[in-house]
């Protein structure tokens, strides 16, 4: 224990060695951690980094006092990785197939299962006006939240709440009927 007091106080010192050895035994850990997270290897790589390097910069807010090295940084890889999922880019990098393409995919696919038509997903999308597919692409599709959905339309997010909550009530009129 005396022996990693040392090592984190040299990293605090900004020692690259112990820098290194403190990567060398956290790094998987922090990797799983932030996989679990993101669900994505490549950007569980580079926000594994992101951590160390966090951490490195603010190492003088570190007190043993407090807790553990390895909890401290593991808060720091937690926050790092919903930061990454709650940002914009990810959000969009993430988002499903857009609503146009399973509109195409109904609407021209002559082999569809009979199935499919009894539970009225043709007549369900087709009742759609555009200004809900909007609406419903970027909140469901897109994952968008109400704020971001509003930013994107250029809309108050007033319109856009009153707007969704329309036009779920039209899309399950139309299933229901």
């Amino acid at each position: 224990m005396a022996e990693l007091d040392m090592l984190v106080q040299q990293f605090q010192n900004k020692n690259e060695i112990a820098f290194k050895k403190l990567y060398t035994m956290y790094g998987n850990s922090i990797h799983g951690v932030v996989y679990n997270i993101v669900k994505d290897s490549d950007i569980a790589d580079e926000l594994m980094q992101d951590v160390f390097i966090k951490a490195w910069h603010k190492s003088d807010t570190y007190s043993s006092k407090k807790g553990r090295f390895f909890t401290w940084i593991l808060n720091i890889a937690r926050n790092t990785a919903i930061d990454k999922t709650r940002s914009k880019a990810f959000k969009q990098s993430k988002q499903n197939l857009n609503a146009d393409f399973f509109v195409d995919i109904i609407e021209s696919n002559d082999n569809l299962d009979s199935s499919t038509d009894a539970i009225g997903i043709k007549k369900f999308v087709k009742n759609l006006g555009q200004k809900c597919k909007e609406v419903i692409e970027l909140l469901y599709f897109k994952g968008f939240t109400q704020k971001e959905a509003s930013e994107e339309l250029k809309m108050p997010i007033g319109t856009v709440k009153t707007r969704n909550r329309n036009c779920i009530k039209q899309l399950r009129d139309t299933v229901l009927n």
